[in-house]
């Protein structure tokens, strides 16, 4: 169908929703704006959907929605005799909405639906799979995305989220079922209550989940007795009641929330892209630091699943990255539960290729297996699902990945900002009755393994001429691979989508056992590298690199000219 036709066919029958209409009527007679709406349809993949919020194939919106729970149910259907989803959203503009129009059409097609009364975090949606076994999960939420956008994240019988296999499975049934013409099946709410086929999630199940987040405690008795004084912010988003219950729960008496961003808010309007990884998202809970002398800051985002820190040194706060919370937090599990003997007999940790390599260094201090996977939390969740499998999960410690993700315990298949929060604190406690701040533990990290600097760059390509340019840059590269970068030669050239990785100076090719990936990796002498990746659920391509050296200073001074050498290969 032609974009116009498809345009005239919303026009006509969009009447659900009536921000749709008001949207469809005021973009009548420009071209570009319908054309960037009904271009194509949003792509279903192991993230599910996500897109900016808005009317037409290429927006999130109720009949989007609709149209992929649908495919979801038709799936469901096939494959499961009695099946059944667990729902939940985080604070984003409609989420509430979307959350229901699925739970309307599940009822519809005969599935089960048990949805939250009100927003939870991403990871009680993995905990309730689990917990009520239902055939899968929905959560509603564009994780740390700007305020514009919303998605809808499906999780299997297992808790992970939909493998590759299974989200193919779905996104072929979706292509099958028309917008307007009675393929979508649904019920009305109250309707749906009445008759069992929709049943709201008692809260016993999130006191459960608050339970199985306490026993992952180290150090149980750290926080109580301590003076540690913490900032919350949820950024207005879904951690604000269970992030701060958990501190609770540990003895954590002194926590300071940021009045700006303690409600649900979807429009965030004091952090316009309300991701911990960025700055300019903490500057509100900075201030409050500053006022209160607190000793840590901690900031989840929308839907919890992420945590950001900043803490206390002699001369004012420091943002710790995303690697350095996660290093300090594998490297504190790993030294007390040796030092009290919980350390399982062949310990795992699992931590993704774009994530520091100074946690290898730290796993082979204490002797425990560590485990590489493809960017994305779900191959995390995997690597738990294959010991469980083998009934060795107990020998799961800890994973994480660079972009503000963690997860201790095997409760949850996703990572989990609650227990990231919990332990982050638990530390501070343990280290500050030592007399040592996270800075200063941070400082000696790396004064025992050397300076490893990583950064992360991210390059923004909009619209249909966007996807465009990003495949051409990826098929480019891999057309005419960079023999150096910054005056570093290339040693090893990894290709994850071709599934291969070649030593340039012996010309040896070792097969890469990871499902296929779009993402291209330079080793270089002397231990740096860059990684390049599309990025799965937005517009932009990712360029990560790590650089060694014996000081901050060294190591970020060759990591700007990497990035720089990169920009101009690339032509970005």
């Amino acid at each position: 169908m032609e974009i116009r036709e498809l345009y005239e066919m919303w026009l006509k029958n969009a009447v659900d929703d009536s921000d749709l209409i008001a949207e469809l009527n005021s973009i009548s007679d420009k071209a570009e704006d319908i054309r960037d709406r009904f271009y194509r349809e949003l792509k279903f993949g192991t993230a599910g959907l996500r897109g900016v919020i808005g009317a037409g194939t290429n927006r999130m919106n109720v009949y989007t929605v609709r149209k992929a729970t649908q495919g979801l149910a038709n799936f469901l259907n096939k494959k499961y005799d009695a099946p059944s989803v667990a729902i939940s959203h985080d604070s984003r503009i409609k989420a509430d909405l979307f959350a229901r129009e699925a739970a309307r059409v599940l009822a519809a097609n005969g599935v089960k639906a048990y949805i939250s009364t009100e927003l939870q975090p991403t990871p009680v949606v993995s905990f309730a799979v689990r917990e009520l076994k239902t055939s899968a999960g929905i959560m509603v939420t564009a994780s740390h995305n700007p305020a514009e956008y919303n998605g809808y994240k499906c999780y299997g019988s297992d808790g992970c989220q939909m493998t590759d296999v299974n989200a193919d499975a779905v996104y072929d049934e979706i292509q099958n079922v028309d917008y307007f013409n009675g393929d979508i099946k649904l019920v009305d709410f109250e309707e749906g209550i009445k008759s069992g086929m929709i049943e709201w999630i008692s809260d016993d199940l999130y006191e459960t989940y608050l339970d199985r987040v306490s026993e992952q405690r180290i150090n149980p008795d750290a926080c109580k007795g301590s003076d540690l004084k913490v900032v919350y912010t949820p950024l207005n988003g879904a951690g604000n009641k269970l992030v701060r219950k958990i501190l609770s729960r540990i003895g954590v008496e002194n926590v300071v929330v940021v009045p700006e961003q303690e409600m649900p808010d979807g429009n965030f309007t004091t952090c316009p892209y309300p991701n911990p990884e960025e700055k300019e998202a903490l500057g509100v809970g900075l201030e409050l630091c500053k006022k209160e002398q607190a000793d840590l800051l901690l900031a989840t985002d929308p839907d919890s699943d992420r945590v950001g820190i900043a803490v206390k040194t002699k001369s004012g706060y420091r943002l710790m990255t995303g690697n350095e919370t996660g290093i300090m937090l594998m490297n504190y599990i790993l030294s007390c539960r040796k030092e009290k003997g919980t350390l399982p007999e062949k310990p795992v940790a699992v931590k993704t290729i774009v994530t520091s390599k100074l946690i290898n260094r730290i796993c082979d201090k204490y002797g425990c297996e560590l485990k590489n996977v493809l960017t994305g939390f779900k191959y995390i969740g995997e690597q738990i699902l294959l010991l469980e499998q083998k009934n060795e999960e107990n020998r799961y410690v800890f994973g994480f990945e660079e972009s503000y993700g963690y997860l201790a315990g095997t409760y949850v298949r996703d990572k989990d900002a609650v227990v990231a929060s919990m332990l982050i604190c638990e530390m501070a406690a343990y280290y500050n009755k030592q007399g040592k701040s996270l800075d200063e533990v941070m400082n000696s990290i790396y004064s025992e393994y050397g300076y490893y600097f990583n950064k992360t760059e991210s390059f923004k390509f909009l619209g249909e001429a966007g996807m465009n340019k990003m495949a051409e840059i990826m098929t480019s590269l891999r057309e005419s691979h960079p023999t150096e970068i910054a005056g570093m030669k290339v040693t090893e050239i990894a290709d994850y989508l071709e599934s291969y990785s070649k030593n340039t100076e012996t010309s040896e090719t070792v097969a890469i056992d990871l499902p296929k990936s779009n993402v291209l990796s330079y080793s270089l002498e002397g231990g740096s590298g860059i990684i390049v990746r599309p990025s799965g659920t937005e517009p932009k391509i990712k360029i990560y690199a790590t650089s060694v050296g014996k000081t901050q200073d060294d190591a970020s001074a060759v990591s700007e000219k990497m990035f720089e050498s990169m920009k101009a290969i690339m032509k970005i």
